[in-house]
């Protein structure tokens, strides 16, 4: 039997219809996995999604990050995005640090700092860097660090030394950690934030100091002790 061009665009029609009926239920089947209840099962969706990557499942995942109460969840969404290309990833994580929420935000810029595209550099925005919410905050901390241009250094500890002070241990240790990740170039910011008028702003400078002089020096005994010395009104030994 001779097959005809009209047989073989019928046969490709129905092999691509078979195609189109079969991959959307897989595709429903890991959305479904992602918003099940249980964060076991979101977690092994995560994980088969990075592990087969597929152009499909990038909104998908930027949708889940900004709702994703579970860090653990949250840290293999961020995987998996990774997994796919950066031409799909990178744009949706830009429009992602526009959202109104926060929970976007942070996961946005967390996993921006582990694609380290430098185009991203330009939408970490001030508003990051000092936003109210302090989750949001320490992840445009770190990932300003990692991606900051040669030569603008000088410009962003300025804006990060501006937050010294900030928040609870876990802000102020995030946010010295960002400080001395970018060198010497925040000695004279640190000495100027040592004589603040607000003494815990002059705490936590003095502690960055320490801790970058002395990186085995531990933060909650580091901060501690800056206390003291501004109780005291002095500065510690070989400090500023």
């Amino acid at each position: 039997m001779t097959m005809t061009g009209q047989d073989r665009q019928d046969g490709q029609v129905g092999h691509a219809e078979q195609d189109r009926k079969a991959e959307p239920q897989d595709v429903r089947g890991a959305l479904a996995a992602l918003e099940d209840g249980r964060p076991s099962v979101r977690l092994r969706a995560a994980l088969a999604v990075g592990t087969a990557p597929d152009p499909r499942f990038v909104d998908p995942l930027a949708e889940r990050c900004a709702v994703e109460p579970e860090f653990f969840v949250r840290d293999m969404l961020t995987w998996a995005l990774t997994r796919h290309p950066v031409e799909l990833t990178l744009p949706r994580m830009l429009a992602e640090l526009r959202s109104e929420r926060a929970r976007a935000r942070s996961q946005a810029l967390h996993t921006l700092s582990k694609i380290g595209d430098p185009r991203a550099w330009p939408a970490i925005t001030r508003g990051h860097l000092t936003d109210p919410d302090d989750e949001v905050a320490r992840a445009a901390w770190r990932t300003a660090v990692v991606l900051v241009p040669d030569g603008e250094e000088a410009a962003l500890a300025a804006v990060l030394a501006g937050q010294l002070g900030r928040g609870g241990q876990e802000t102020r240790l995030s946010l010295s950690r960002a400080l001395i990740d970018l060198g010497e170039v925040i000695a004279p910011l640190l000495d100027a934030a040592s004589s603040h008028p607000d003494p815990e702003v002059r705490a936590h400078a003095l502690a960055t100091a320490r801790i970058m002089a002395d990186p085995d020096t531990g933060f909650a005994h580091a901060i501690e002790e800056a206390k003291r010395v501004v109780a005291l009104g002095g500065a510690p030994d070989g400090g500023h």
